[in-house]
């Protein structure tokens, strides 16, 4: 394969450059041997061009000094953690993919439990951090095995089968790692932020060689607020500890970037086991440099969401540059960033040169493509355009919630229509996915008209409704597919349904802070340049196995959206 690709390449760039548009020079000529993917969720481009311009010294802006910058890139939509990671790795959107949320719906599905596949089909599948597999010690502490607890899965048929249905099988097509192991027989590696990243192990659910899921929600170090270890007793990994009144104290790192900086930083260390040889825990016998591997990130999404770092005060890491109890996200819509997320993204970038330091050593900097993303963005980023203006939480509600109660003060309003929805399974954060239940779903066309006709008058923000003709230009019908939402209510921008006071902002919805992302894809020997013209995540994975001389044709997703490699890169 590698004298191969060599030829084609040779044959390619003497092709280019007789025609005046040589992109790569030098070391990029040479084949590339390994792929490092770094989804770095939150992260917009406005973000990453702002660091690279005030930070020239940093690990980010030498590798865009020989990378192409796509300053327009565009995520899923909705720009939710689950489509957006696939949007990277399957080369598809939800239009192929079939996975809108990590907490959504399957019509074909029964509830775990004992019951199995008996009963009613049709249910929410949730595939987030609640699934993971708790072991309670002798001292009664909850320690999390970053595992999944298969008990905590839906049931449904698989090979004809009743079987617990994992997040690799709510998945409808294969990913780059699929191709890259079962087809090609390359190591594949991948770190995330809660073991139902299992979705990412492709159809047969062993599509990668070494999947590490450090929960995010539990810190690793146990320290009080001054950086001094707490005594015992305490589970010494996962974040449960009894405090001196023996009190059980569970811990959530996402509240603060320090914590999450804690959890990121074992996702770097297993970034560079990896690029040393070793699988992610850097020990044991040397099983060779992936082919293929990569992580996700956090903090920086964190620094954008929390309204004050470390509110609720329940995470103990050293506080050195005082951001405990400050606001994070951004000082204004240029997106300056406020100490929070500037801490976050410099801390990040310090272990982004470890990464960078190690493939120098092991002399695979040369012959490695390094991919920088994300699976989402994160909106508002003006503060002044939070939806309702002025609003002490920034938050309006649950739109179920916000329905029930209109229809409940004027009983004129109330009708099918609005009963469907407010009896509908729903996920909502900066946007709402309703799914309506069967003996609903010939109301959605009503349903999503009520929402429309009653937006204003019930306080729900809405900017869109899609429903009917309009959905299906974008996904699968919902009426013959399993997954597909019957209606998508996209707000205003600025508006969160939720009542939460931890968050100042949210993913997961359509806006322009939602999906435009960074993507930067950085080799040494490429001619910098930066792109503006519209480029979609889904063209990161047929460029990936295109630099790996690999068929792009090869993913079904590619196949059925007619994803293009990334332009500009000479590949």
């Amino acid at each position: 394969m590698k004298q191969q690709h060599a030829f084609r390449k040779a044959a390619l760039a003497a092709a280019i450059a007789s025609l005046g548009l040589c992109a790569l020079t030098g070391a990029a000529a040479a084949p590339v041997e390994h792929v490092l993917i770094i989804s770095v969720d939150g992260l917009h481009s406005v973000d990453a061009e702002r660091f690279i311009a005030t930070h020239p010294e940093s690990a980010l802006a030498e590798l865009a000094e020989h990378a192409v910058r796509y300053t327009t890139a565009a995520t899923s939509r909705p720009s939710d953690s689950f489509p957006g990671v696939l949007s990277i790795l399957t080369g598809g959107s939800p239009a192929s993919a079939d996975v809108f949320y990590d907490v959504s719906w399957d019509r074909t599905q029964w509830p775990p439990g004992p019951a199995k596949c008996t009963g009613t089909q049709g249910q929410q599948t949730t595939y987030d951090e609640t699934i993971d597999l708790l072991i309670v010690d002798s001292r009664g502490l909850a320690i999390d095995q970053n595992r999944i607890n298969p008990d905590l899965l839906p049931w449904g048929i698989k090979d004809g089968s009743c079987q617990h249905i994992y997040p690799h099988d709510f998945v409808k097509v294969n990913t780059v790692f699929d191709v890259v192991k079962h087809g090609h027989s390359g190591r594949t590696a991948w770190a995330d932020k809660h073991a139902a990243y299992d979705l990412v192990t492709g159809p047969t659910g062993k599509a990668v060689d070494d999947l590490y899921t450090p929960e995010v929600t539990n810190p690793e170090t146990l320290n009080d607020s001054s950086g001094n270890p707490i005594p015992g007793p305490y589970d010494g990994d996962y974040g449960v500890v009894v405090d001196a009144k023996g009190t059980h104290v569970t811990r959530d790192a996402t509240v603060s970037v320090l914590c999450t900086l804690d959890n990121d930083k074992r996702k770097f260390d297993a970034l560079v086991a990896e690029i040393n040889g070793y699988d992610h825990t850097g020990k044991g016998a040397q099983v060779g440099t992936p082919v293929l591997f990569g992580t996700d990130l956090q903090a920086i999404s964190v620094g954008q969401k929390v309204s004050l770092n470390n509110t609720d005060g329940t995470c103990f890491a050293p506080d050195p540059a005082g951001l405990n109890g400050t606001p994070g996200g951004y000082v204004d819509g240029s997106g300056t960033p406020t100490a929070v997320l500037e801490y976050a993204l410099e801390q990040t970038d310090a272990q982004l040169g470890r990464v960078v330091a190690a493939l120098k050593q092991r002399h695979l900097y040369d012959s490695t493509l390094i991919v920088i993303s994300a699976k989402h963005g994160q909106t508002p980023i003006d503060p002044l355009s939070v939806n309702p203006p002025n609003a002490p939480t920034n938050k309006i509600g649950g739109l179920q919630g916000l329905v029930s109660a209109y229809v409940t003060a004027n009983p004129p309003v109330n009708s099918p229509a609005a009963q469907a929805i407010i009896n509908a399974g729903e996920n909502e954060d900066d946007i709402a996915l309703i799914w309506l239940l069967a003996a609903d779903q010939s109301k959605a066309a009503d349903a999503a008209q009520w929402l429309r006709e009653y937006s204003v008058a019930a306080g729900l923000h809405i900017q869109q409704v899609l429903a009917g003709d309009l959905l299906k230009l974008r996904f699968r019908d919902p009426t013959t597919d399993n997954h597909t939402p019957d209606i998508i209510v996209v707000p205003q921008p600025g508006t969160i349904y939720t009542t939460s006071t931890k968050k100042n902002a949210e993913h997961g919805g359509f806006s322009n802070d939602d999906t435009n992302v960074a993507l930067i894809v950085s080799k040494p020997g490429i001619r910098e340049k930066v792109i503006k013209g519209a480029v979609l995540t889904t063209q990161i994975a047929p460029t990936v196995l295109r630099a790996l001389d690999l068929d792009p044709g090869e993913l079904q997703s590619v196949q059925i959206e007619h994803t293009e490699v990334l332009p500009g890169l000479g590949l």
